[in-house]
Order: structure tokens, then sequence, then C-alpha cells
């Protein structure tokens, strides 16, 4: 049994009281324990993932309090020593306890200013390229809604990583890139290059698209082409049988989900006005912060309707689960958010009306605490030329499937690699996306 359903495993209650108290020497000892006991193999999947789990959780949580106080110090205009724990107390600043000591999130300065506006306004380094692509954006989307023709565009861009991990002579590197896909508003798409050379590529149409190489090189690189258009108002119809269904471990119509959307939905009818509603709580109840890897947690919608927070795919993976616990077609679709200047993973919805077909859906675009009313509507049912389509779906099967547990593995941004011996996380490569050309033709 593999991630996903292995997640819905429920592990062993002592077990998950060490682990959440953050108790991970004496749980892990729990667990090896326990593995030999002869228990069932599904729950001695769970447990061989949750080795897995910790081990990102510690690469997710670096800073020591010592650390985190430092930068908030070089962060902060006018920081008080006080305010750290007004800032934790509130719950703007992430940390996990790890064996008695308080670490702290790799990004929690930018949840802070995404949480506390005090803390934001009084930030001394900006993040330049973030109100950079904002600014683009916005511009463009304003246009469009005053009425402005949409544009096509041919775009040139590309992902390439180096591996850190040394593995044995003998052994080869097995690599996953994600390219784009065709369909709905992208088509033309071309492989310009790539090094070394690709062994497969992914049918066009591919729920997650890949570009797949084997090599004893520690360096790769793909770099493509494709032409996409603006959606305003347009739509497309195709066979998707499983908009309706729940897709463990996420996509589940628990009781807390099945509440929330019944009462978000009330009576109404029309799949449409069900899915404003649903996009009406989430962007304005939801505040948008980066999150932890999406394999670490057990169920990502539970994480955003409870917590009243997460990242694009975390906010779109509500959306897609509270729509469907209401009989509302819903799906994912996903790559990256790609500027003349700047590029970087993106992750948004699509929703299905009979009339119209599938319409997408950007929550996080959409959010209403950032954008005008007008920039709000446009982002139900209409979408920026501003992306690369990779993925089309969750939790897919790769071309070819990997053999071992996935870095990420729910989404395709950012590329995956494995060798023999096992999975090689983020902890142990680097990777950039990047933009060559971006024109409107």
């Amino acid at each position: 049994m593999k991630y996903p359903d292995v997640m819905c495993v429920p592990l062993p209650e002592h077990i998950k009281r060490e682990l959440m108290a953050g108790n991970f020497e004496i749980g892990k000892r729990m667990m090896r324990e326990y593995l030999d006991r002869g228990i069932p193999d599904v729950l001695k999947s769970r447990i061989e993932y949750e080795f897995e789990r910790i081990r990102r959780l510690r690469y997710e949580f670096p800073y020591t309090t010592r650390e985190a106080y430092k930068i908030l110090a070089e962060s902060i205009e006018n920081f008080r020593e006080n305010e750290m724990r007004e800032w934790l107390e509130s719950g703007f600043i992430d940390n996990i306890v790890v064996n008695g000591e308080r670490y702290f999130h790799s990004r929690f300065l930018d949840n802070l200013c995404f949480l506390c506006e005090d803390a934001n306004r009084r930030r001394i380094r900006r993040d330049t390229n973030r109100e950079y692509a904002k600014k683009v954006v916005n511009e463009r989307v304003d246009k469009l809604i005053q009425g402005a023709t949409p544009k096509r565009y041919e775009i040139t861009a590309g992902i390439k990583i180096k591996i850190n991990k040394k593995i044995p002579e003998n052994e080869k590197y097995r690599v996953w890139l994600p390219v784009p896909r065709v369909g709905y508003q992208q088509e033309n798409v071309k492989i310009l290059s790539a090094k070394p050379d690709v062994k497969v590529i992914a049918d066009e149409t591919a729920e997650q698209r890949t570009a797949y190489f084997e090599s004893k090189e520690r360096e790769f690189k793909i770099e493509f082409s494709y032409e996409i258009n603006e959606s305003v108002g347009e739509s497309y119809a195709i066979e998707y049988n499983r908009a309706l269904e729940e897709k463990p471990p996420h996509i589940l119509f628990t009781p807390f989900i099945k509440e929330l959307a019944d009462r978000i939905a009330g009576d109404v009818d029309d799949p449409l006005e069900k899915a404003w509603r649903i996009y009406r709580w989430i962007t304005t109840k939801i505040r948008y912060t980066y999150v932890r890897e999406y394999g670490t947690y057990e169920n990502i919608p539970q994480f955003a309707a409870s917590s009243l927070r997460g990242d694009c795919g975390v906010q779109a993976l509500l959306f897609i689960t509270l729509c469907r616990a209401v009989g509302v077609r819903a799906k994912w679709q996903s790559g990256w958010f790609v500027t003349p200047k700047f590029a970087g993973p993106h992750d948004w919805a699509q929703v299905f009306v009979e009339d119209r077909g599938w319409m997408p859906v950007d929550l996080s675009f959409g959010n209403a605490r950032k954008n005008n009313p007008k920039r709000w509507n446009f982002y139900f049912g209409n979408l920026d030329a501003f992306r690369m389509i990779a993925n089309d779906d969750i939790q897919s099967i790769l071309t070819p499937n990997k053999k071992f547990w996935r870095s990420d593995p729910v989404d395709n941004q950012r590329g995956e690699i494995e060798w023999s011996g096992g999975n090689i996380y983020y902890d142990e490569f680097e990777w950039s996306i990047y933009v060559k050309s971006f024109r409107a033709i």
C-alpha cells in the first residue's frame, strides 16, 4: 500500500500521542518496535511512511528559537522582544516542538507578514519578485475587465535541477521534469532542448505531463515553448467521470467537510450558484500563507477549513472537495505562474457547469482581501494567460511510474528524482524555473 491511500490508515494511539507532542525519537523507537509485531501490511506501510514524514517535517522547520528571533530582529522595524511571544500565541508564526525544543518554519517570516498587517507594514526588505508579478497580472486583468480583446502569447521557458546527492558510479538517476500539456488554453507545445537526452515524453494530454530522463549526470534541464490564450468567458467540454468522486487522502467527504459544504451551499439547486457560494466563502475566509510540503499533511482540505489558511493548492483542493461534496463537478489544474521576468509553481481549480462546460476558478488570485471586487469576480470563470499548465489532476501516475515515495505525492511542478536506493528529496537537489521569452502573438 502506497501513498496516497496509506495516509488514511490511523497510527496507533500511543505512537500518535508521542509524535503530536513532538517526541519524535520516542515515537520512532515505538514504531520500530511495532513493526516487529506482525502487524497488518497496510499499517506497516503507514508506519514506514511516518518515518519519511518525520524526516520531511524536520527539513521544513530548520530554525531554532534564537535563529528565528535574529531573523525577526533583522526583518521587522522596531521589533520588540515580547512581540515574538504575542505572534506565537496568535498563531501567526509557524513552529513545531521537537524533542522539547521549538523549531520554526523556513518561511515563517513571510507567513507572519501575510497574517499580521502590522508586521507586514514594518517589514524592512520586500519581496520584489512577488510585487512585480502582482503588478503585471493586475494591470493586464484590469484591461480584460474593461473589455480588452483577449491575447495569445508565445512563451519559452524551462526548468533545471542540480542533484547534490551522490550515488554509486554504476547507478543512474531517474528524473521527471514537468512540461506543458496540450489542451484548453494551451497548444503548439514544442520541446526545444534537453540535457541530457530525454528518454520518454509523456502523452500530450497526460494528467501530469513530464519528460523522463535516466543518466549518471547530476544536472538536468529541459526547455520548451508553448502558446497560451487568455480565457475570458471561454470554456471547454471533456469527459471527466471522476469529478464527483472522493480521492483519498485529501478529497474526502468527512462529516466536517460535508457539514461545511452543505452550510455554505444552502438550499440552492443550481450548480453554478453552489460553486459561487463556495468560492465566495473561501476567498473571504481563508488567508493566503505558505504551507508545508503536501506530503506531510493527512488531509489538506480539512487543514484549510479548520485553520482558515493555506496556499494556492490548499485553497484549490478545499474548493474542489466542497464542490464535489454538494454534487458539483470540480477538478484540479496546475503548473507554473509565468510572467516575462519571473515564474514559480501555482495551482487552481475548474468547475463544470452544464451550459458552459469547464470554467477556471483561481482561489488565491481571486482572494477578496487582496483584490478589488472586479478582480474577485474575474477569477471565477476567467483566467489570465500567465500560466504553464502541466497538470490536470492530483496524485496521478507519472510516465513511467515512480518506484519510491514521491517528493510531492499530490502535484508535479518541480521535478521528481530517484535512484535504485530510493527517492531523492528536496534537501538533496536544487531546482530553478526560468523564462526566456514572453511575447504576444
